[in-house]
């Protein structure tokens, strides 16, 4: 029927209307909270490129982790800075390094928190590159038997999902295979399955302390305009024994997201990552958007689109709105 029998306004009138009818919810169980552990104690460095975040020492990460719990919260994802650097990223499977002393707090304080640890090794490499090197390219295959030390640790620390995000090819099955055969069969995958070389990485890099010293990382990177490269990747890394698959980053990729959730209807994460982040923030500082209605717009797009978890450094303030705590 046409107008005026079909007015479509009339379920927009008021507040609660459009509450009863909304097809996408935005929950604090869709957020999982990135977090950078630094050494030392008491340390809280703000980053300069993404206004609200910081490194901070496992004390302040804690005490972070608590509160980002108590706001409804179920998850963090613990990026490493280590003490030193060397060409193997020798740091990243140190039990004493600090993610690992992070893992266990986080798990001792507050224990029914899901503790994520990203395993690459670009934050403890000398040169900022996701791997062993051969000459100036990251050799694929050495670099495996790094990333299974890595996650072993993170395992052993007591992490209940590791995140692989090297792109490496056939490291979810490494992985998979080596926690298997220690005995750690219950921890899952979180794989980084489309991630893209992307300009929106670099406040990141600050804040990790990861940029590639020379060259780029789009040898192992996917190339943005691949859809269907993603989707071959996604798959394999299923069939290799990914849980959890995600696309990064997740605004100018939401029709992968869309694609990736209808083809294999597994797990979706998306991650809003740095440069989204500080976009909004910068914006937001200055006056020029509605800092609050923007950040939840570009969420809601990145569940509509068919993320089940969304890795955002929103995720404390925004999971404080939606359950009115703030």
């Amino acid at each position: 029927m046409a107008f005026p029998i079909n007015r479509p306004r009339r379920l927009r009138r008021t507040e609660t209307i459009r509450r009863m009818v909304r097809e996408t919810r935005l929950s604090p169980d869709d957020l999982i909270l990135p977090m950078f552990v630094c050494p030392g104690r008491g340390v809280k460095k703000a980053v300069e490129s993404m206004p609200g975040v910081a490194q901070m020492s496992v004390d302040n990460i804690v005490a972070e982790a608590r509160e980002t719990w108590a706001a409804g919260v179920p998850a963090v994802i613990l990026f490493g800075i280590p003490e030193r650097k060397d060409p193997q990223g020798s740091e990243a499977w140190n039990d004493n390094g600090e993610v690992q002393r992070a893992i266990r707090e986080i798990k001792e304080r507050v224990p029914s928190m899901a503790v994520i640890t990203d395993v690459c090794m670009c934050e403890y490499t000398d040169h900022g590159h996701c791997g062993a090197l051969a000459g100036n390219d990251v050799d694929n295959d050495a670099t495996l038997e790094l990333l299974v030390r890595s996650a072993l640790s993170h395992a052993r620390a007591g992490a209940d999902i590791v995140a692989p995000s090297d792109m490496m090819d056939g490291r979810v099955g490494a992985i998979r295979a080596a926690l298997d055969s220690n005995g750690f069969s219950q921890v899952a995958i979180m794989a980084y399955s489309a991630k893209f070389a992307s300009a929106f990485y670099g406040p990141f890099r600050e804040a990790a302390e990861s940029a590639p010293k020379f060259g780029d990382r789009r040898s192992y990177q996917m190339d943005p305009p691949n859809g269907d490269e993603a989707m071959r990747e996604v798959a394999l890394d299923l069939e290799e024994g990914a849980d959890i698959v995600m696309v990064k980053p997740a605004l100018p990729y939401l029709d992968l997201i869309w694609r990736v959730k209808q083809e294999f209807n597994a797990p979706v994460a998306a991650y809003n990552v740095s440069g989204e982040y500080s976009m909004i923030r910068a914006a937001g500082i200055n006056g020029w958007i509605d800092e609050e209605r923007a950040t939840l717009e570009v969420l809601i797009a990145i569940k509509r689109a068919g993320a089940d978890l969304i890795l955002t450094y929103f995720a404390k303030d925004v999971a404080r709105k939606l359950r009115g705590q703030g």
